[in-house]
């Protein structure tokens, strides 16, 4: 006898619950299992975690394994010893890819991490074979905490209760002091200042309506990356991937679907 339809349904992804240890450093991540041999690594915005890539993470999983990070000092990840600048966070993450990859990964960040994964490019590009930079900051024409926090209040404005409970959530989870001095060491940082070093393919996207990164700055930026494209995604804002997986990730794999190959 037939099966009924719906029971022909793909089945949920494989995920577990991990944590990378070395010298000090925790890292708690999330692997989802998937089909291919492409790995992606994703890494979150400062006083986020790796919570709000879960949606992105499950549509990526069905072309390959999927590791999402939270941060030392966020999300699940313990504070270590002393703040880290953004040099050495990437030199962290860097760390953690060698360890816990089989080779080169799509690299993706949103937000502070776009930060952290463009360092990873720069000074580590065996280990990225695609980049994925989400709402990359600081926009340089506003490099100061207020103004970066009168801009976030401005694009939160009228967004979905999804993603500002999200956002309350993971914010509960990282000491005023750490978030203090992250934001400290990313103003310091200068993202300008390093694009036209990366030569891995890189992929820049901005929100539609994002008001923390301006069209003009996001463009600056992807013009700066010798091997870029730039795109928007139609009706979000700053937390592109929050209220929904999509359109990102399937954005994310268009990008990426010459890597997903065994032959890569």
């Amino acid at each position: 006898m037939a099966s009924d339809s719906n029971d022909r349904r793909d089945p949920a992804p494989v995920r577990y619950d991990r944590r990378y240890r070395h010298d000090g450093v925790t890292i708690a991540y999330t692997e989802t299992l998937g089909p291919k041999p492409t790995e992606f690594v994703l890494v979150h915005g400062i006083g986020m975690g790796r919570a709000v890539y879960t949606g992105v993470a499950e549509t990526l999983s069905g072309h390959g394994r999927v590791l999402a990070l939270d941060l030392p000092g966020f999300g699940d990840s313990p504070e270590p010893g002393s703040a880290a600048t953004l040099e050495q966070t990437a030199k962290t993450v860097a760390r953690f890819i060698s360890a816990e990859t089989a080779g080169a990964v799509v690299l993706v960040g949103h937000s502070m991490g776009t930060q952290v994964v463009a360092e990873i490019a720069l000074r580590h590009p065996e280990l990225v074979s695609a980049l994925v930079l989400i709402a990359p900051t600081v926009n340089r024409y506003e490099r100061t905490a207020f103004r970066q926090a009168a801009r976030m209040v401005q694009d939160l404005t009228g967004e979905q209760p999804k993603v500002l409970l999200m956002g309350l959530w993971q914010y509960a989870k990282t000491s005023p002091i750490w978030f203090a001095n992250k934001l400290r060491f990313m103003l310091a940082h200068h993202l300008e200042r390093i694009c036209p070093g990366i030569r891995t393919p890189t992929l820049v996207l901005r929100g539609e309506t994002d008001r923390v990164c301006p069209r003009d700055w996001v463009s600056e930026v992807a013009a700066a990356i010798p091997d870029s494209t730039m795109a928007e995604i139609p009706g979000r804002g700053h937390e592109a991937m929050i209220r929904s997986a999509e359109p990102v990730a399937s954005m994310i794999l268009d990008f990426t679907a010459e890597f997903d190959s065994p032959d890569r």
